[in-house]
């Protein structure tokens, strides 16, 4: 199976991605844990999107549809991938539908996590506090909410075409968002 986590920067996509890891033995493909290793690693790739990252601007999609793509193999040996922060633009989703195709596979699953933009606000302070992580600083966070609003909405249409999106209320708590999530993997595999 494969499936889409849909939402805004800090609604839980990781840690519900996680759960299905540890749940489902599925495959997190999350763009921003990759590119924060590396970063962390300082490879030529890192350096490159250091500076992008820390602005909350999105990374070129060339870059992030390689880095999908290079790691497909493990995810389809795994049973499935987890799509956390990929796809965020219409062009990455067409990619990674022509990708899917050429292996003869498909997107199963758009789960949509829906949450309380201020809320949402502290929740990722919450997690710059305490984390410190760059992209989770408030200013930088609100840059990363309004690209998202920009750049990624349009991917409701794109998919909710499809009949394959789920929402799910992100607000809720992790094991009551878990419970949801399971429920609509469970519709496709029954």
């Amino acid at each position: 199976m494969n499936l889409i986590l849909f939402g805004p920067p800090g609604c839980g996509k990781g840690t519900q991605a996680k759960k299905l890891v540890d749940g489902r033995g599925m495959v997190q493909l999350s763009t921003g844990d990759m590119l924060r290793a590396a970063i962390a690693a300082e490879s030529e790739l890192g350096l490159k999107v250091k500076d992008i990252m820390a602005r909350g601007d999105l990374v070129p999609d060339e870059i992030v549809i390689a880095l999908i793509e290079e790691r497909l193999p493990e995810a389809e040996a795994a049973g499935g991938a987890i799509f956390d922060g990929f796809p965020r633009t219409v062009a990455q989703a067409e990619a990674l539908d022509a990708m899917l195709a050429g292996r003869g596979k498909k997107i199963d699953r758009v789960v949509r996590l829906l949450v309380d933009e201020p809320e949402l606000l502290a929740r990722v302070t919450g997690r710059f506090e305490q984390q410190g992580r760059p992209d989770d600083n408030p200013e930088t966070f609100v840059t990363r909410l309004a690209a998202y609003n920009k750049q990624t909405a349009p991917l409701l249409p794109y998919y909710g075409n499809t009949g394959k999106v789920r929402e799910v209320n992100g607000m809720g708590t992790m094991d009551s968002v878990a419970a949801e999530i399971a429920a609509a993997l469970d519709e496709v595999e029954a």
